[in-house]
């Protein structure tokens, strides 16, 4: 009985990837006969320099690129990059339109989430004081102390390179404590209920607070809410689900606080953050991004990436063995994502291996599995956050960065892989 429940369940898999595996063929037999006549549907400015393309289920890390741009973010940039203008009064008609699009009082256009960490930093600490601007990183004389909730993070650097000195705290309690007179900000990424704590702590004190979402869009709404919840300053990275211009980020809240980052920000010139330079259409895209996500059916996109993950699964279900799971993580990348696991000790194939297979493909197929190809290592060292690496127990395909057609490439790479070893399980 046991068998014949298990050939029945394989047969219906079987059955629900049947038009899927009829599309491979057919695209198959297409590529053929494309490259046959010349017409290599690969080639492109990148693999002119040598450099393969990523078919990018890992989701939207940087050192991926990030996202795709919104079409209209596109179109945006490139009527910007027909004009000049002055960057100082360009980021004030930007933080003009984010503060009607969010509620919060102004926002500026930033080199990234961890631009929007220095520029806040610097502006907590200096003001919008030319004196104390250029003194930067130096910080005698000023608060300079930044309390990070939940201990450090591979981004702090962000913080300390504007010269300020960090200080732990890892509740509401040790916050309230670890504040004194050279406390000039409080750095969280913690949501929900700790958040909550957190402000009504730092409001009490009259401490301002960053709140570091970079990778919460979508829900396009926790622009508007964190304006809601009066938070003092938060920011979101352009690159990532907000599929703005990568090299870019926005920081929204107070207009006072604002108004000293960009005074601590290029083009300013002594400033401690004119490196993190960003252009116009850098500021045009990434305003135009938040104006397209606010206008969105986001029913609608998630209905869409979830078919995208459901039609690999109902592929990758028709090896033996294999679970399946979709689900959206509760952190950050808000996005439909599938799990994928096996036997790895029975297989004698680990989750690594897969990763590995997966990269030799021409192009690239990244997942996520437990490695991080862009931390720097020493970054564990000292740090009391630290996690020993081990082998992960699944992989995860994420959908948002999946373009529509791949995930048939995916699901039938993934099917073959995973198939093959399993196969090799069963002759050993």
């Amino acid at each position: 009985m046991g068998t014949s429940n298990s050939s029945r369940r394989s047969f219906i898999k079987l059955a629900a990837a049947t038009p899927l595996l009829t599309q491979i063929a057919a695209r198959n037999l297409y590529a053929q006969a494309a490259t046959a006549i010349g017409k290599d549907p690969r080639q492109n400015v990148y693999t002119r320099l040598g450099v393969r393309t990523v078919i990018n289920c890992r989701g939207t890390w940087t050192y991926l690129s990030g996202s795709l741009e919104f079409p209209e973010v596109r179109a945006a940039q490139a009527e910007a990059g027909q004009h000049f203008v002055n960057m100082l009064e360009l980021q004030r008609g930007a933080g003009r339109r984010l503060a009607e699009l969010t509620g919060a009082e102004s926002g500026m256009v930033t080199s990234g989430a961890a631009g929007a960490m220095a520029a806040a930093t610097a502006a907590c600490m200096a003001g919008d004081n030319d004196k104390y601007i250029w003194q930067l990183p130096d910080t005698t004389g000023l608060k300079h102390e930044v309390i990070m909730m939940g201990g450090r993070s591979a981004f702090d650097s962000a913080i300390r390179l504007t010269g300020a000195k960090l200080v732990l705290a890892y509740s509401p309690e040790e916050l309230a404590n670890a504040i004194n007179e050279n406390t000039a900000m409080i750095y969280t990424t913690n949501l929900g209920e700790k958040l909550q704590r957190e402000l009504a702590v730092a409001k009490d004190h009259k401490v301002p607070m960053l709140l570091d979402d970079a990778a919460g869009i979508p829900p396009a709404d926790n622009a508007r809410l964190y304006a809601r919840m009066k938070i003092d300053l938060y920011c979101f990275s352009g690159g990532k689900g907000l599929r703005g211009p990568q090299c870019s980020g926005l920081l929204l809240g107070r207009k006072d606080l604002i108004e000293a980052a960009l005074m601590n920000s290029a083009p300013r010139e002594g400033s401690v953050c004119r490196a993190m330079k960003v252009g116009k259409e850098e500021v045009v895209g990434c305003v135009t991004a938040l104006e397209t996500w606010l206008n969105l059916d986001e029913k609608k996109v998630y209905s869409e990436w979830n078919a995208r993950v459901d039609r690999i699964r109902k592929l990758v279900d028709t090896v033996p063995g294999v679970k399946t799971d979709v689900f959206i993580p509760d952190d950050g990348n808000r996005f439909p994502t599938l799990k994928v696991s096996w036997d790895q000790a029975a297989w004698g194939f680990t989750t690594s291996d897969c990763v590995r297979k997966l990269r030799e493909n021409n192009p690239v197929i990244e997942v996520l599995g437990s490695d991080n190809p862009s931390l720097v290592t020493a970054v564990h060292e000292g740090n009391p956050n630290r996690k020993e690496h081990k082998e992960a127990d699944h992989i995860e395909l994420v959908s948002m960065t999946i373009q529509p057609g791949q995930e048939i490439i995916v699901g039938q790479t993934l099917r073959a892989i995973l198939s093959a070893a399993q196969k090799g399980k069963s002759a050993s």
